[in-house]
């Protein structure tokens, strides 16, 4: 092209006429429900909060005597033990994954506790201590057969499940050490079913136990990198891998944690129940309690989203239609049933969050 054409060419002209806007990505349909979408999403608790507070509200008004802080104390005292293995199983269900044998872990722990210190006379204290660590190896165990092993973690605790259940009977010869003696020779054992007096009415230490493991864990996985790491992992392993987080090692700590804390719960069940007793129904329906509890606090069961505030939510509820229909006199197959059809409703409810980052 020559000067004279290029001179002729009117490129202000053009210029002036262009289009100014930049590219533009159609925004998603906005509404309501896509705005609720966004708020459950972003505070998974929320759900079981208002279901928690509706289901109070509804027994408070059919029940003259629900609102009595004995009630209500009553309810948290019951919930203790099924609250700390939820701590427990949402770690694992955080990162994707179940544990089936949290129950088991923790009824096999109190054993531990209970027949170190009378079969063998080992200072009640030190017995604890063991009760722990045995709680703790089995769940780093766990997590060797999944994140090692590769085992799905359905399957691993599966057998981990039967397995300790056949060497607590085994170990304790199914035989019960009565209250009556643990109070008189091995008092800290019975530690966590202390009573003290509040609001008027008595509740115990492991109430406040339970308060204080939420508060922690919710702390831990909200604000530290170990926490973000356990919500990387669940969300997807490998590219938390490739961010820099040691994923096999992430799953092996999270299992012995939560280990640690079904460890912890058999402790607290020698306090709430008085005596060991290897046929506990912890050991058989503890994981399906602590996976309820999970549930319907908003705890997704594909991992990477939920809170542990959610599940002590959910623990609640539970503890609120259990206490709430017993004080009802209705037939007490109905609290299967009302739980029942909030798992589906919980479930269902997670799914149609997720669209949002789908």
């Amino acid at each position: 092209m020559s000067d004279a054409e290029f001179k002729g060419q009117d490129f202000e002209k053009s210029l002036a006429t262009a289009a100014t806007s930049v590219a533009e990505f159609e925004e998603p349909i906005s509404g309501p429900f896509r705005r609720l979408q966004h708020v459950l999403h972003q505070t998974p608790s929320l759900v079981p909060m208002i279901v928690l507070v509706a289901a109070l509200a509804v027994f408070g008004v059919l029940s003259d005597h629900f609102f009595r802080a004995a009630t209500l104390t009553l309810i948290m005292q019951q919930i203790a033990v099924v609250g700390i293995l939820g701590v427990a199983q949402s770690l694992v269900i955080l990162t994707a994954g179940i544990d089936l044998s949290v129950g088991a872990i923790a009824v096999f722990s109190s054993v531990i506790m209970g027949q170190f210190t009378f079969r063998y006379g080992i200072p009640a204290p030190i017995s604890i201590i063991l009760g722990l660590a045995v709680g703790t190896a089995i769940g780093a165990f766990n997590g060797w057969l999944v994140a090692k092993i590769k085992l799905p973690p359905f399957i691993a605790t599966l057998g981990t499940w039967q397995i300790v259940l056949a060497f607590n009977f085994i170990y304790s010869a199914n035989e019960t050490i009565r209250s009556q003696d643990i109070e008189t020779q091995a008092p800290s054992l019975q530690f966590w079913g202390t009573s003290f007096n509040i609001a008027g009415t008595t509740a115990t230490l492991a109430v406040l136990l339970l308060i204080a493991m939420v508060f922690i864990m919710a702390y831990v996985l909200r604000q530290t990198a170990w926490g973000r790491h356990v919500y990387a992992v669940g969300d997807d392993p490998e590219a938390a891998g490739l961010a820099g987080v040691r994923v096999n090692r992430q799953l092996i700590q999270v299992y012995a944690l939560a280990g640690f804390f079904c460890a912890v719960a058999g402790w607290v069940m020698i306090g709430r129940y008085g005596s060991v007793s290897p046929a506990a129904s912890t050991g058989q329906v503890g994981n399906i309690e602590a996976i309820t509890a999970v549930v319907i606090g908003g705890i997704s069961l594909f991992g990477g989203r939920g809170s542990i505030v959610g599940m002590f939510f959910g623990a609640a509820i539970v503890g609120v239609f259990g206490l709430g229909l017993r004080m009802l006199g209705t037939n007490p197959q109905l609290t299967y049933l009302l739980i029942g059809v909030l798992i589906l409703a919980a479930v269902a409810i997670d799914q149609w969050i997720r669209k949002v980052s789908g």
